[in-house]
């Protein structure tokens, strides 16, 4: 995700809406802390407990999400831009080989790598941030958690990631690439792929580092075997599922992996579950076959369930943060339409 490029349209007088991470980067002012220098300090002071109450809730909401790779590109971009659905595609490959996705939930190409994971059944995450402006967030997340601080944010990109995939972007796009790189660097995070999609885009930044930095002694010459570059969904999915087995359990496919569904009410409701194997051996009933590969399980009810959640809590009440993209197919005759039987 690239916050920096979802700034408005440049013609738009920029707003003034001051956010938590503003307040928090202010240098102390002089005059206050010469009048009242307890104040000045405490104000500081105090804001941990808001930094500490952000990094707890990212981690109540994604500690059990499973393997998961963080996506990042403008969100400038437009459906009709070809790395959209590009974008999507690879989504949905990763998601189908058994990855849920994380973005900074809003537009471009962030909406792409939800709607490739909504469409793969997978679990898609947005996790957004407080801007000067307001951003849109997309449709296609089924988790969504909002942050005030970019570095509280940008740990969970990181933490609970396998990989990064990295689509055209600017500032906000960059910031992520070469902050990973600098982790990887210096063994802050071991078997990370990043993965950077679209070679032309690529090029004069990769050729820039070759000849100035590697040149220059600035960084090795393998230092550049940390970036895979291709134009290939289906090569960066490769190269993230190989890096991925070769350093742990591979995740077994589509059928095997269970993971829980977003929080309501203080419990897990349900279940992210991949589409499960179609029946080939008329062993099973077809329908329900049929509706779990689009996603849905069997609660042992008799219904099927589909993956962002589970029947809802008495009284019907649904966060608003957490928005689950599948409803509860309530009848097996409705997994016909579900399935596209």
């Amino acid at each position: 995700m690239s916050d920096s490029d979802a700034s408005p349209d440049r013609r738009t007088p920029p707003a003034v809406r001051e956010t938590e991470d503003e307040r928090f980067l202010q240098s102390v002012d002089i005059e206050e802390l010469r009048k009242a220098p307890t104040i000045a300090v405490e104000k500081d002071a105090w804001r941990v407990f808001r930094i500490m109450g952000e990094f707890v809730e990212g981690f109540d909401e994604l500690a059990t999400l499973g393997p998961a790779v963080s996506f990042f590109g403008s969100a400038r971009a437009t459906p009709e831009d070809p790395m959209y659905e590009t974008c999507a595609e690879t989504a949905r490959l990763m998601g189908e080989a058994g990855f849920a996705v994380i973005t900074g939930g809003g537009p471009g190409m962030m909406e792409a790598a939800n709607r490739g994971a909504r469409s793969a059944g997978a679990p898609s995450v947005g996790c957004s941030i407080e801007l000067p402006f307001e951003q849109r967030g997309n449709p296609f997340v089924d988790l969504a958690i909002d942050f005030r601080y970019f570095f509280v944010r940008k740990t969970m990109f990181v933490k609970y990631a396998e990989a990064f995939v990295i689509f055209p972007g600017g500032f906000g796009t960059m910031d992520e690439l070469f902050e990973s790189l600098t982790l990887i660097q210096t063994g802050k995070i071991r078997n990370f792929p990043v993965v950077l999609v679209g070679t032309e885009y690529w090029s004069g930044l990769l050729e820039w580092v070759r000849q100035r930095m590697v040149t220059e002694g600035k960084i090795s010459p393998e230092d550049l075997d940390l970036i895979y570059v291709t134009d290939s969904p289906q090569e960066a999915v490769s190269h993230v599922v190989e890096r991925y087995r070769s350093a742990r359990r591979a995740p077994r496919g589509p059928g095997d992996i269970t993971r829980p569904g977003p929080r309501q009410g203080g419990r897990r409701t349900g279940a992210w579950t991949r589409p499960g194997p179609t029946a080939t051996d008329g062993s099973r009933d077809p329908v329900a076959a049929g509706a779990r590969r689009a996603g849905c399980r069997d609660d042992g009810t008799g219904l099927l369930v589909g993956p962002a959640g589970g029947p809802s809590l008495p009284g019907g009440s649904v966060p608003h943060r957490h928005r689950p993209g599948r409803h509860i197919v309530q009848h097996r005759r409705s997994a016909r339409v579900l399935a596209g039987l």
